[in-house]
């Protein structure tokens, strides 16, 4: 029962051509990337937009932007909606005026905005430029040269660590996130 759910969700999300492809799918374990892309689905507090997108990377980034990695924590601000601080006791609810627009201080750093910029590049990176940020750490924008030429606060150390899969998969889910248009955006 559980299965023909599942491949009908999979189904309207399009990506039921992609399951014998996807490790796992479907077993009931909830523990499948098939699992993980439809609860990926399941948990984005903002619409997306699909057109053009790999669906199931989309679905895939979801779930490791807004389950595993705690984008929201950092890059917005402030993280939750009024009323909706889980910490407080409150039922969540994600800030989805300013989700993923940045603004969170940390001493002399400022989170960046990571949704999408010029052609929809998330923090209007290209995806070679967005693995290189990932994977190094290099600041692209140089902001705090007399510190370091490194983010000092983004945990790129551990995520430097994700497969290339994975990293496209976060770059298609901020593609597909509404842009928010802070001024600071160069």
């Amino acid at each position: 029962m559980r299965k023909n759910i599942l491949l009908m969700v999979l189904a309207v999300l399009g990506v039921v051509a992609l399951l014998p492809r996807i490790s796992g799918a479907a077993n009931g374990s909830g523990d499948s990337e098939a699992d993980r892309i439809v609860r990926g689905y399941q948990i984005a507090p903002v619409h997306l937009n699909l057109k053009g997108r790999d669906r199931t990377l989309v679905g895939l980034g979801s779930y490791i932007v807004n389950a595993q990695a705690a984008c929201n924590d950092c890059h917005t601000n402030p993280p939750f909606a009024a009323g909706g601080d889980p910490f407080q006791g409150q039922p969540e609810q994600i800030n989805t005026a300013g989700y993923l627009a940045g603004g969170v201080e940390f001493g002399p750093f400022t989170s960046r905005n990571i949704t999408p910029f010029e052609e929809g590049k998330p923090a209007g990176l290209t995806f070679q430029q967005f693995k290189q940020v990932i994977r190094t750490g290099h600041d692209p924008d140089q902001e705090h040269p007399q510190i370091s030429p490194l983010l000092q606060v983004m945990p790129w150390p551990i995520y430097r660590h994700m497969t290339d899969r994975d990293l496209k998969a976060i770059y298609e889910y901020l593609s597909a996130i509404p842009a928010i248009d802070t001024g600071d955006d160069d």
